[in-house]
């Protein structure tokens, strides 16, 4: 479903990304870990076609970019980041924001169609929410603002879904009931999803897959048990740790 190969991005005299070759297969999910710099961001901006390779192949979908209109694969990618949120409008009711997904837009300037506020309605229902819908954005907590992004991401019924550290700034308490829908939504075999994180017990049983980055290369990739080894870890973050594994989920601790 997603596949990037030989991959360079560089700019000025840095290189980005150096030589990344990766493949998301349909029936995964994948979590990209890494430092801060270590090319994370960028990596999902090529796959959301907001960038463009310095040289390599980006194909997501079956769809080769730099050949088709992007605009058609983009239509079947959900894609939730601290920076679209920021672009949002905080007096507009949580029903319209959410509506807006199902065009792209950052909200609405002529009559919304009354299919579109049903679908809405219905994605607010998946993610709990139904009780916010005529609230204005801005009066919601961190976490259900959170959730909103995910409700807008669904409105397109995407094939690829990328979370760009959606639990930024939640408590425990709003990052758990995030990470529970997130959870029962990877249980749809049509969907795969793209998680990046700082936090590796963000990493729930239904993440099968992780790409370990560090300095613009992917270091490890592969199922999660075989890439979250302490030894791996240690080269990566250059910190000593132990993992602990309870229910499926990892637990870090520095020593």
């Amino acid at each position: 479903m997603i596949r990037l190969d030989d991959i360079y991005f560089i700019r000025g005299e840095r290189t980005i990304l150096d030589d990344v070759h990766l493949h998301m297969k349909r029936g995964e999910h994948w979590v990209v870990l890494g430092k801060n710099g270590s090319g994370k961001t960028t990596l999902l901006e090529l796959i959301t076609g907001y960038l463009f390779p310095s040289s390599g192949k980006v194909r997501v979908l079956g769809q080769p970019y730099g050949e088709i209109d992007l605009r058609e694969v983009r239509n079947r990618i959900g894609y939730i980041s601290q920076s679209l949120m920021e672009k949002l409008t905080l007096r507009d009711p949580v029903w319209e924001v959410v509506a807006t997904g199902e065009y792209g837009f950052l909200r609405f300037y002529q009559d919304i169609p009354d299919e579109v506020r049903r679908k809405a309605l219905d994605r607010l229902e998946r993610v709990r929410l139904p009780h916010v819908a005529d609230q204005p954005l801005g009066t919601l907590s961190q976490g259900e603002r959170k959730k909103v992004m995910l409700a807008r991401a669904l409105m397109t019924d995407p094939s690829v879904l990328i979370l760009d550290e959606p639990c930024s700034g939640l408590d425990l308490y709003e990052r758990e009931l995030l990470l529970q829908d997130i959870e029962s939504l990877g249980k749809s075999d049509e969907l795969l999803m793209v998680y990046v994180t700082h936090h590796i017990e963000e990493i729930v049983p239904v993440f099968t897959h992780i790409a370990l980055m560090d300095q613009g290369k992917i270091v490890a990739q592969g199922e999660k048990k075989q890439v979250l080894t302490e030894q791996l870890l240690r080269d990566a973050y250059q910190v000593p740790v132990d993992i602990q594994w309870i229910n499926d989920r990892p637990w870090i601790h520095v020593i």
